[in-house]
């Protein structure tokens, strides 16, 4: 390796007035396990305590060259020297408005520039560190969680937390702007400044799972969906400041949390580390489509097509009891599915322990076509430590498959940005992410409503806020998804009563379908109007919505109801009898002719556009009573008068015609002449 200018030097100045430390080759165990970490460190959360498990297995490495790495985080000055219009961005939402302060809203892609840009002025290798180096430097011969020890002294701390900032209607406002001057807390032992908290530190290598043999030099995996980010910010847990954790994010992402810092030094020249072998989702998947036999699927296999059909729910959701990452067996909500060309149906939903954490990721599985069980998910989306709230699939009539998903600055749902993947072969492989709209903000949070419209744009719903009762948005595509944008932005808060109208779907968590005459049509959670569930529809692609009352009970939390255009023309509704809490009944006509009240799931028809519903009814089996259980495990009773009383609904159509109905853990199979089929009498 050629020999730096400065080399043996203890440190360097730069033309910039950039100042750096020569670090010496060495030997460190890189990563934790076992973090036994304090309530203090967790925020009292218990699931925290032992670390990540991408923080293990423990391995040893060797760095055996030195090289010199920057004292502070890049500032604002330093950077600008580079790319002046950064200079907008200064104090966008509050943060970073001084020059001494580190730099943020920058990118991977914009910090690996400056340093080429550095390299070429200086005539000396700048670089990202490598995530062993990062580390390494960071414990600066420590062990301990920190190099301050196994505790963070108080001067580290800033706004320590799980912040919704800037989303108004859940965070603190101002309070929770930090400042992020550089260099005010205590170096560690090697002289390197602000490696726990201010602001992360994007670094050069891929994300992946870390191998458990030793290493020399270690460069990271070849390919990968997120780059490494070291360090921890402002407005996080403590726990994920400490030296071993490590964090992701898209290489395009930029936000307030995420700035850098440069090496100087040749890159290593050892190879990188092959990408791990696809999930138990993608492997041995058949490409053969059925869009053309159209063969019966396993349902229907010694029955006839047309004939009412209903199938034992089948459970989607399988993680093992206590798992506690990188799926949770704790709490799995808020599902989207989608049949491939290949008849599989493929399923995906959020895996966390508590909603706001970041721990919260996404989890996927496929029922193969002609099986009877779901496989065993696993991990399908999510830059590690960042809340990845929420995701929709749909397929398009080419068979290709889009995957949407918000993605969070940190923890919470408030701050989301809004991404998009695909699949051209049945779900086995997944496009790199493209932001549909990468500002962290409300409106962002998708649903699983997607479809194409008449006109041949495609509409995507998200939840416009962040709470209960504030309405949804839409995103509207005119080019098959190449761009979006959202036709209510801008438009007035609208108060959500009869007669009224605004530039927001009256409820969160909306399902949209477009009416014949090209109207859309919404039913969603709170904004409740007249103690029914809220009907917003827009006459104008979206812009602006009409409010009404439906003749629906109101749903709640645990609950999201489905709206889908049926390929045999009526409009479906799946929604809920009232609080999962309550056990609220609603009446429906049976076999007889008489009204008798249930409770739980129901679907509904309609063939005149959503005025009026000819036929509701349970989706259940109209069996004997049993048990079965719900989201996270809980029971509930199913059978003549009852059905599940709680989930978040995701709807699909099978090219047979098969309709796949799934909560926030079963799945649900049932056609058309099932829904028709009056359910039977009280005996």
């Amino acid at each position: 390796m050629q020999e730096l200018a400065i080399e043996g030097k203890p440190t360097h100045t730069n033309s910039l007035g950039m100042q750096f430390v020569r670090i010496e080759p060495g030997t460190f165990m890189m990563g934790s396990e076992n973090a036994s970490l304090s309530d203090e460190l967790t925020a009292n959360k218990p699931h925290l305590r032992d670390g990540d498990p991408d923080e293990h297995p423990v391995h040893q490495v060797t760095l055996t060259t030195p090289f010199y790495i920057g004292v502070f985080q890049v500032t604002n000055t330093q950077y600008e020297a580079f790319e002046s219009a950064h200079s907008a961005l200064r104090g966008k939402l509050g943060f970073s408005e001084d020059d001494d302060e580190a730099v943020v809203f920058v990118d991977w892609h914009d910090a690996t520039r400056f340093c080429e840009w550095l390299s070429e002025k200086e005539g000396l290798p700048y670089r990202l560190p490598t995530e062993a180096e990062w580390e390494y430097v960071c414990r600066a011969g420590t062990t301990t969680h920190f190099h301050t020890g196994d505790t963070l002294p108080s001067e580290f701390h800033k706004n320590v937390g799980e912040s919704w900032y800037p989303d108004a209607g859940r965070g603190r406002g101002e309070a929770e702007i930090m400042p992020l001057h550089v260099g005010q807390t205590p170096p560690n032992a090697w002289g390197v400044y602000d490696m726990h908290g201010n602001v992360e530190e994007w670094c050069q290598d891929w994300y992946g799972p870390y191998e458990p043999h030793s290493q020399a030099d270690p460069v990271g995996r070849e390919d990968g969906l997120y780059r490494v980010t070291r360090g921890g910010s402002h407005s996080t847990l403590l726990c994920y400041l400490r030296s071993a954790n490590r964090m992701g994010a898209v290489p395009e992402d930029k936000h307030w949390y995420i700035g850098f810092r440069v090496v100087c030094g040749e890159m290593p020249q050892a190879s990188a580390t092959p990408v791990p072998k696809v999930a138990l989702w993608g492997r041995d998947v058949k490409q053969e489509s059925i869009v053309e036999s159209k063969p019966p699927s396993p349902p229907y296999q010694g029955g006839e097509p047309n004939a009412p059909y209903f199938a034992e729910p089948l459970t989607f959701v399988k993680i093992p009891e206590g798992s506690n990452g990188p799926l949770f067996s704790a709490h799995n909500h808020v599902p989207a599915i989608t049949e491939c060309p290949n008849g599989d149906m493929f399923a995906a939903w959020y895996s966390c322990v508590t909603e706001r954490g970041r721990e919260l990721t996404v989890a996927a599985s496929r029922l193969r076509f002609g099986e009877s069980e779901w496989e065993p998910a696993e991990p399908f989306w999510g830059p590690p430590d960042r809340n990845n709230h929420a995701t929709s699939l749909w397929r398009n009539e080419n068979g290709r498959i889009c995957h949407f998903n918000g993605l969070s600055a940190a923890a919470t749902w408030g701050p989301l940005a809004l991404v998009m993947r695909y699949s051209d072969d049945n779900g086995a492989t997944w496009s790199k992410p493209r932001f549909i709209s990468p500002e962290h903000r409300l409106r962002h949070m998708p649903i699983a409503s997607v479809f194409r419209r008449q006109d041949g744009s495609i509409l995507l719903a998200c939840d416009a806020v962040s709470g209960g009762d504030g309405g949804t948005a839409i995103w509207l595509s005119n080019d098959d998804g190449e761009t979006w944008y959202d036709p209510g932005a801008g438009q007035p808060i609208p108060e959500f009563a009869a007669g009224k109208q605004g530039g927001w779907i009256a409820g969160i968590h909306a399902a949209v379908v477009e009416l014949t005459d090209g109207r859309l049509m919404a039913y969603g959670r709170g904004d409740t109007i007249e103690d029914r569930m809220p009907r917003s529809v827009s006459e104008d692609g979206g812009e602006t919505w009409h409010y009404s009352a439906s003749q629906f009970p109101v749903v709640s939390g645990g609950q999201r109801c489905v709206l889908l255009r049926l390929q045999e023309g009526p409009i479906f509704l799946a929604s809920f009898t009232g609080d999962r809490r309550e056990a609220t009944s609603m009446p429906i006509v049976d076999a007889s002719g008489n009204e008798r009240l249930v409770t739980g799931l129901f679907g509904a028809l309609s063939y005149d556009d959503g005025e009026t519903w000819a036929y509701t009814r349970l989706i259940t089996d109209d069996g004997e009573d049993r048990e079965i259980e719900t989201m996270d495990g809980r029971p509930f009773t199913m059978g003549l008068n009852s059905a599940e009383p709680g989930g978040y609904l995701a709807v699909c159509q099978g090219q047979n015609g098969m309709i796949h109905l799934i909560s926030s853990r079963l799945h649900y199979r049932f056609n058309l002449a099932w829904l028709k089929e009056f359910p039977p009498s009280k005996t």
